[in-house]
């Protein structure tokens, strides 16, 4: 049976972890768009060898689990290096760099769309390369694809649970602590999908909304 008096009592907790995941997405989430960009760069570089070894090591973060990359960087990485990582700073890490393998796919297929014309005309202009990027084809590229990476934004929100098998206190494993003192599991459980939908549908709205916006601009 539901017990309301039980879900009042735990759900302060589950709110203060959800804090937690919810800035743990966000960090995640920076760190993937700097460092997919920086990808996106990368595999289009005319230097051959730098261009197949980015583009290598995109499909090898693409081709094995999250999961599996967050136990190396929390487990392995101490072993192997004497670095140890703390639980909150591995899940920003680990969401942060499978993502952006993700997002520069997402860049790369923007900066694609920008008509050859653009970087003609940057020629014309004499722009030095820095220029022709920061002036003319990011500010194309990049608005087109801002609800694609919005959609993202969502998906590493629900990916989160993944951290807590390395011990970091977000939403599922304070669901979980909680079921183990009180035997409970129904309630805790049931708000953490709750509140996982809540979050989640209302991101999917304003990228709904954002992605009309950028629609109706395109069409001016």
């Amino acid at each position: 049976m539901w017990d309301w008096d039980y879900v009042f009592d735990i759900l302060p907790q589950l709110l203060g972890a959800l804090k937690m995941t919810v800035l743990i997405t966000i960090y995640a989430f920076v760190l993937a768009l700097f460092v997919g960009l920086l990808l996106a760069f990368m595999a289009r570089s005319r230097f051959k060898p730098l261009s197949l070894v980015t583009k290598g090591v995109i499909e090898f973060i693409r081709n094995t689990p999250l999961l599996v990359q967050v136990f190396f960087l929390y487990y392995s990485l101490p072993l192997l290096m004497g670095i140890s990582i703390p639980a909150f700073y591995t899940g920003v890490i680990a969401l942060g760099l499978h993502y952006s393998t993700y997002l520069s796919e997402v860049y790369r297929s923007g900066i694609e769309a920008v008509p050859k014309g653009q970087w003609e005309a940057a020629k014309a202009l004499n722009y030095t390369k820095t220029q022709t990027w920061k002036k003319i084809i990011l500010p194309q590229a990049i608005p087109p694809i801002i609800p694609v990476l919005g959609n993202y934004l969502i998906v590493m929100f629900k990916e989160t649970p993944i951290l807590c098998a390395i011990t970091l206190v977000e939403l599922m494993l304070t669901a979980k602590n909680i079921v183990s003192l009180s035997f409970r599991a129904f309630e805790p459980y049931t708000l953490v999908g709750v509140l996982f939908f809540i979050i989640s549908y209302i991101a999917s709205l304003l990228v709904q909304q954002l992605e009309k916006r950028m629609n109706l601009q395109r069409g001016r």
